[in-house]
């Protein structure tokens, strides 16, 4: 998918190459659905993680109050 926005008609074509063809009225949904989550997508690409762990570094319970000095 190009960084235009998918259109009614492309949503329905890649929907029948997956196996999974939509009926005529739902193809502007999933399109607009397909958009939505393309633009988020895009939201979180452009965000510094810097030194953020990955969450299977995370443990529960074991959060630092450094402010509690």
């Amino acid at each position: 998918m190009s960084a235009a926005e998918l259109t009614p008609p492309e949503a329905a074509l890649w929907a029948d190459r997956t196996g999974l063809p939509l009926r005529a009225d739902r193809h502007a949904a999933v399109a607009a659905t397909a958009n939505h989550i393309h633009s988020v997508v895009t939201v979180l690409r452009e965000l510094d993680f810097g030194d953020t762990p990955p969450a299977a570094a995370y443990r529960a319970g074991e959060e630092k109050n450094d402010a509690a000095v």
